[in-house]
């Protein structure tokens, strides 16, 4: 896999301020919290040792994998994972910006879907496409657009031309609606749930790691407190916690997380 230096910024192709570009030492600092589950954990490492072992994968005439989907649903780890696969990678991350993707005009979206695929074939990244059902929904029931369905036929195109210098990632939180062709072009498909106490354990006391804690007992209660919720959920009832703490300047106190669940009212 080519090696981006983070110093040097990508040249911006024509129609890429339909995304965020990140270096991977920005990737870094936006996973250092990420939090997966074994399986998933398994999945990443062997995906980056194979890409760190291309040229011999090459040489055995078995092709290197470079897409991968995520599915599960929302807040539950899958934009951290495309940053972290950056860092691992050390390749910019390319993020997309569905909603200026995706136009009225007759023809603008597939060519805006094109434009996005032609820079990452020449320009060595990590390409994260969010929300991905919006451009690469079933064409069997697709009646409302008939442009969607042109769409799809275009990112089908661009996946099969992708090549492999870059590494292409998308999300979804609706996998059952992506078009089956589209979702047969995936070599890696890794799915994401609600964390179990084992994750949501190691997750609060990394987002807790830099306060001082009211005892060596509050993290697991907390853990209890949580079950049923996302990484999202838990990040904004902790920080919600923090500044309790902050107010009041007291170590962070299981009082302040149960009010913090309240007002947050996660399972609404």
């Amino acid at each position: 896999m080519s090696k981006t230096n983070n110093n040097t910024r990508l040249p911006r192709a024509k129609g890429l301020d339909m995304a965020n570009y990140y270096t991977y030492k920005e990737c870094a600092a936006k996973a250092k919290r990420i939090v997966l589950n074994p399986a998933n954990v398994q999945v990443i490492e062997e995906f980056i040792h194979i890409a760190v072992m291309k040229e011999k994968f090459e040489s055995f005439n078995v092709p290197v994998p470079n897409k991968m989907i995520l599915f599960g649903p929302p807040g539950t780890g899958k934009t951290l994972t495309a940053f972290y696969m950056a860092e691992r990678l050390r390749l910019p991350l390319i993020l997309v910006r569905l909603d200026t993707i995706i136009q009225s005009y007759l023809g603008e979206t597939g060519s805006n879907v094109r434009k996005i695929f032609d820079y990452a074939k020449s320009n060595p990244c990590v390409l994260f496409l969010d929300e991905f059902d919006a451009i690469a929904r079933t064409r069997d029931n697709n009646d409302e657009v008939k442009e969607m369905s042109r769409v799809v036929n275009t990112l089908l195109q661009c996946l099969d031309d992708f090549g492999d210098e870059s590494i292409f990632m998308a999300a979804t939180n609706l996998e059952d609606q992506l078009d089956h062709a589209v979702w047969r072009r995936f070599d890696t498909k890794m799915h994401y749930g609600i964390p179990d106490d084992d994750r949501r354990n190691e997750y609060l006391r990394l987002q807790s790691d830099d306060f001082v804690l009211e005892n060596a007992s509050l993290i697991e209660r907390a853990t209890v407190l949580t079950a049923g919720c996302s990484f999202a959920e838990i990040e904004q009832i902790i920080l919600k916690a923090k500044r309790k703490a902050i107010i009041a300047n007291t170590p962070l106190q299981l009082y302040q997380i149960e009010s913090s669940i309240l007002e947050y009212n996660p399972h609404r």
